[in-house]
C-alpha cells in the first residue's frame, strides 16, 4: 500500500493466498519468480523490487515457541535473487536481521499509533532518514503513551484493534494473521518517495 501511495503500480508475489491484498497478486514461490526475471529482457517491465522474507529467524519468541534457528534463514538467498535481476531493491525485516546497512524505521518516525521496528537494506542512496522513535533500542516498544507495541501486555489485541489498525492498515480485521505481520504503509511510502527519485535521476 505504501509503495502505491507512492507512486507504484504494485504487483505482489507470495506462496501463500492473500485473500484481501488489494493489488495484483500471483500465488507462486518468490526464489522461482526472481530467477524467471533475472532470465527477462525487459524484466516484465517492473522497475524495482520489494522483498520481505520470513523473520522468524531472527526474533526471540515468548517461552514455548518455537527457537529461533527453527525457521529458515532466507535473507542472503533472497538477496542473491534480487541481486540478479539489476533491479534496485529494498529487503525489510526486522531488528537483528542480517542487512546490510540498513535504515530503522518506527512508527514514531511517522507519529503512527504503534511502536515496530523494521529494518530496510536498499540497494540505492536513500540519503538522511529521519528517526523520531523515543526508544533507546531496538527492542519491542514500552510505555509510551497513545503508542501500541505488537504483543505487549494483556490488552494489546484490544488496543490494536481499536487505536492501531483503524489508523495504520483500517482494511485489515485479524490483527494477529495480517496486521501482526504487516509494515505500516507509511515506511514503505516514504522509501517508495526516495526510490522514486532514484529512478527518476537514473533514467
Amino acid at each position: 500500500m505504501g509503495y502505491h501511495r507512492a507512486g507504484f503500480d504494485v504487483v505482489g508475489v507470495d506462496i501463500n493466498p492473500q485473500p484481501r491484498y488489494p493489488f495484483e497478486f500471483h500465488a507462486a514461490d518468490s526464489f522461482e519468480f526472481l530467477r524467471l526475471l533475472s532470465f527477462s529482457s525487459d524484466r516484465w517491465g517492473f522497475a524495482a523490487i520489494h522483498a520481505s522474507p520470513p523473520c522468524q529467524a531472527y526474533t526471540t519468541g515468548a517461552p514455548g515457541r518455537k527457537r529461533a534457528n527453527d525457521h529458515p534463514d532466507l535473507v542472503a538467498e533472497t538477496r542473491f535473487y534480487l541481486q540478479a535481476t539489476k533491479l534496485p531493491y529494498v529487503i525489510e525485516n526486522v531488528p537483528n536481521a542480517p542487512l546490510v546497512d540498513p535504515i530503522l524505521l518506527c512508527g514514531s518516525t511517522f507519529d503512527l499509533p504503534l511502536i515496530r521496528h523494521r529494518l530496510f537494506e536498499l540497494s540505492f542512496d536513500i540519503g538522511l532518514v529521519p528517526s523520531l522513535c523515543p526508544q533507546s533500542s531496538w527492542r519491542r516498544g514500552v510505555a509510551h503513551r497513545g503508542r501500541y507495541a505488537y504483543a505487549h501486555g494483556k490488552g494489546w489485541h484490544e488496543n490494536w484493534r481499536r487505536h492501531v489498525i483503524p489508523a495504520v492498515w483500517p482494511w485489515m480485521e485479524d490483527v494477529e494473521a495480517e496486521a501482526g505481520q504487516a509494515i505500516p504503509p507509511a515506511y514503505t511510502e516514504y522509501i517508495g518517495a526516495r526510490l522514486l527519485e532514484h529512478l527518476e535521476s537514473a533514467s
